[in-house]
């Protein structure tokens, strides 16, 4: 038989490349695998005070497959470095604040290796004329008008954000710098705006004022938003808003959404200052807006204003969650769920005095009922910082403001440390997909 020489070195030679090929994803499976055991977590400083025995997130029903399906996302994302996984924070005050979420998110994002993945969900809370968060920078110019989720009455609806501001100043601007700290990681190619004219029979055109050039923003068809591209990843954004008639007209905006189509863990908080379950309800947008998410984890942290009510009982806080929880189920059916408790608290009777507030050990039954109810996880905060009463200590140790509501900077950051070492650590511990 004439064989062809030629031929055969070609089919070595494939052969070669096929049994390479294999070789380099074994070892990129076996590197992967690896990630996951030497994951490491926070190096957390002694505290006496802290109960241990509630360090980790607990699961008060038989069934963890919802939660369970979350952390496998994980997997793949480490496995193939081919995933994207979007998480919402959503709570009060502690949320708007950001110095919790964000320690979480800037832990998590150690998971995303060299993958470039966009911040979150980000409000310019500056222009509102409440506080902002630090690890973002915003001004603006022109006059404008805000609306909360804690008001019974207000001129325009609201998003998920449960926050807004609006404006009919055809001079007024958002400048918005995620890179306070000159440090190049939250880069993005696309920007939404999720927002609207009031009047929809009007037109005033969103325009991001790029270099020397405005790029017009991309009306969608199916929601309340504006998409701008950029020409090149950038960290910084200025918004304008063009009138297009003589007669001004309101614009609203309800956030910003970064973008850049890069897989890993995205992590979106919101929150604003004084706001219940109940608040959240009733943002208008609520539902139309969390479809731009679609999250595959939720993290509850909404309570800790509906519990400082004096009629404050766990049948309606129950109630009003399961409500929100319907909402979100009509948009991302399979979303897992994390409730975190309320921190132990203190109410305000007089002047120079304060008591510690019962409704806290209501609000912490109720956090576990509903997560046995909805196949959620509970990172119990309240039992781990020392029960009852123990917001005290947590002041005398410089971890907690005068309010005895609120943490210092210090205290935000533990907590977040302490929340990312307990999603590690339940994570750790799943067997391999």
């Amino acid at each position: 038989m004439i064989t062809n020489p030629s031929a055969n070195c070609r089919i070595k030679q494939l052969k070669f490349l096929f049994t390479l090929l294999c070789l380099l994803v074994l070892c990129n499976s076996l590197a992967a695998q690896k990630t996951k055991k030497e994951l490491k977590e926070i190096e957390i400083p002694e505290y006496h005070f802290l109960n241990y025995k509630y360090e980790g997130i607990q699961v008060p029903g038989k069934d963890s497959t919802r939660l369970n399906r979350f952390f496998q996302k994980i997997d793949t994302l480490l496995y193939s470095g081919k995933n994207r996984i979007n998480i919402l924070h959503i709570g009060g005050s502690h949320v708007q604040a950001d110095l919790f979420s964000h320690k979480v998110r800037q832990d998590l994002d150690a998971l995303n290796a060299e993958n470039q993945t966009p911040r979150g969900f980000i409000f310019p809370f500056s222009v509102a004329k409440t506080n902002n968060p630090a690890n973002y920078t915003v001004t603006y110019t022109g006059n404008w008008s805000a609306a909360r989720n804690v008001q019974k009455e207000r001129s325009v609806p609201l998003g998920m954000g449960g926050i807004a501001v609006y404006t009919q100043d055809p001079n007024a601007q958002i400048h918005i710098s995620l890179n306070p700290d000159r440090i190049l990681r939250w880069k993005f190619t696309q920007l939404r705006l999720l927002g609207s004219v009031m009047d929809k029979s009007k037109e005033v055109l969103p325009v991001l004022y790029y270099n020397n050039d405005t790029i017009e923003g991309k009306k969608d068809a199916f929601s309340n938003t504006y998409l701008f591209e950029l020409p090149k990843p950038d960290y910084e954004f200025s918004v304008g808003f063009i009138q297009e008639d003589s007669i001004p007209h309101t614009f609203v905006v309800n956030g910003f959404i970064p973008e850049n189509g890069n897989p890993g863990i995205v992590y979106h908080a919101i929150g604003v200052n004084g706001a219940s379950v109940l608040s959240y309800l009733n943002s208008e947008n609520f539902e139309e807006e969390l479809h731009l998410l679609n999250p595959d984890l939720i993290i509850f942290a909404i309570g800790i204003n509906d519990a400082n009510s004096s009629d404050f009982t766990g049948e309606s806080f129950c109630k009003n969650y399961n409500a929100l929880i319907e909402k979100i189920e009509r948009v991302s059916p399979d979303c897992a769920y994390i409730f975190i408790t309320n921190n132990d608290s203190f109410r305000k009777i007089s002047k120079k005095k304060y008591t510690v507030n019962a409704n806290g050990l209501i609000a912490r039954e109720s956090f576990y009922r509903l997560a046995k109810e909805h196949q959620g996880g509970v990172w119990d905060l309240f039992s781990l910082m020392g029960g009852s009463g123990s917001m005290r200590t947590w002041q005398n140790a410089g971890l907690a403001q005068n309010d005895k509501v609120h943490f210092t900077r210090t205290g935000y950051l533990l907590i977040g440390d302490l929340f990312y070492n307990a999603l590690i650590d339940y994570y750790k511990q799943l067997e391999p997909k």
